[in-house]
C-alpha cells in the first residue's frame, strides 16, 4: 500500500469532475456533501471553503494504491476502512470527504477528495504531509498484512511523474553509481557528472556530516526522503562494506608465493610419526657406545714404558 499527494489544489470543480467522470468510478463514501449531481457535490466543497476565504489551495486530494496481489483483500467495505483510518492517522478530520474507487488500472486504488476548511472555518495543515505519508501507509500495510515489495525495483516506473519520477530515477542513479566507488568523495565526483548535486549537511559549529542530501535542476531531496539505504549513515556504511568485501575477494584470488606453497604442502603432507612405527634395533656388545650416543668413552690410563 501506498500513498500519493499531489499539491494542493485551488478548485474544486476540476478535481471532482476528474474523479467522478473517469469511467467505471464508483463513490464509496462522501461525508457532508451530496452526491446525487457533480454540480451539487462541487457547490457543498465551493459553499463550506467560503468559511476560510484567505485559503486559495483548499482542495486536498490523496492517492491510495494498493499491489494487484492484495486484490482478493480488498472489498469496498474493506478500502472504505482503511481510508478513513488512513485520513485519521494524517489528521484529516471533520471536514468534507469524498472517496471514489476508480478501476482502470490493474491494481486496487482510490482518490480522496477533502476539503482542507474544516467544519469550522479552520485550517487542515498540510505541513509534513508527505513523511506522515509514508510513516502511516507503511503502518496500515503490515497491519493489515498487504504485500510490501522488497525494493523499489517492482515499481511501476513509467506510470510515475512529478517529483516521484525524480525521486526514483536519484534512487536508481545514485545506487548504480554507488557500486563503482571506493569512498564518498568519489561518489560525489560521479554524481555531478551526471548532473546530481550530492550536499552535505555539518553538525553546527563542526565538520561532522549529519546529514545528506541530492539535487537535480531545481529539486533537492534528502537522502532518507528518497530510500532509507540513502541516508548518510546507510550509504557510506554500504561503500565501506562494498569495499572491505571486495579486498577479501582479491586476496582469496591472488596466487601464493612460493613460500606460501612450500608451506602449504608441508602442512598437508606432514605425517606424525609415532613411537609405535619404530622398528626394534638390535645393538651388539662390541658396537663402540661413540656410534650410539655419540659421546667420548674416558679411556684407562695406563703406565707410559719408556721404549728406549
Amino acid at each position: 500500500m501506498i500513498g500519493k499527494i499531489p499539491k494542493p489544489g485551488k478548485t474544486f470543480a476540476g478535481c471532482i469532475e476528474y474523479n467522478l467522470q473517469k469511467k467505471d468510478a464508483v463513490i464509496l463514501d462522501a461525508q457532508g456533501i451530496r452526491t446525487g449531481k457533480i454540480a451539487d457535490t462541487i457547490a457543498d466543497f465551493n459553499f463550506q471553503r467560503k468559511l476560510n476565504p484567505g485559503l486559495g489551495q483548499a482542495v486536498g486530494h490523496i492517492v491510495l494504491s494498493w499491489s494487484s496481489k492484495d486484490a482478493d483483500k480488498l472489498n469496498d467495505g474493506a478500502m472504505v476502512n482503511i481510508a478513513q483510518t488512513y485520513l485519521q492517522r494524517m489528521k484529516i478530520q471533520d471536514t468534507q470527504v469524498l472517496i471514489v474507487k476508480h478501476q482502470d488500472k490493474d491494481h486496487p486504488h482510490l482518490h480522496i477528495v477533502y476539503n482542507r476548511v474544516n467544519n469550522q472555518g479552520k485550517t487542515i495543515s498540510d505541513a509534513f504531509q508527505y513523511r506522515n505519508n509514508v510513516r502511516i501507509t507503511k503502518a496500515l500495510t503490515l497491519q493489515y498484512g498487504f504485500y510490501m515489495a522488497p525494493d523499489k525495483r517492482n515499481v511501476n516506473r513509467p506510470q510515475l511523474k512529478g517529483a516521484d519520477k525524480l525521486k526514483y530515477e536519484l534512487h536508481d542513479t545514485i545506487k548504480t553509481l554507488s557500486k563503482k566507488v571506493t569512498s564518498m568523495d568519489e561518489l560525489k565526483m560521479l554524481l555531478k557528472q551526471n548532473g546530481i548535486e550530492m550536499l552535505y549537511k555539518y553538525k553546527s559549529g563542526s565538520k561532522e556530516v549529519q546529514g545528506i542530501s541530492f539535487a537535480k535542476g531545481d529539486a533537492k531531496f534528502k537522502g532518507s526522503e528518497i530510500d532509507r539505504s540513502l541516508s548518510y549513515a546507510n550509504l557510506s556504511k554500504a561503500i565501506s562494506q562494498q569495499v572491505q568485501a571486495n579486498e577479501q575477494a582479491q586476496a582469496q584470488q591472488a596466487p601464493l608465493s612460493l613460500a606460501d606453497q612450500l608451506r602449504q604442502v608441508i602442512k598437508e603432507q606432514q605425517v606424525e610419526i609415532l613411537p609405535a612405527f619404530i622398528p626394534d634395533i638390535s645393538i651388539s656388545d662390541d658396537v663402540d657406545d661413540e656410534a650410539i650416543y655419540g659421546k667420548n668413552r674416558r679411556r684407562e690410563k695406563k703406565p707410559r714404558i719408556n721404549s728406549r
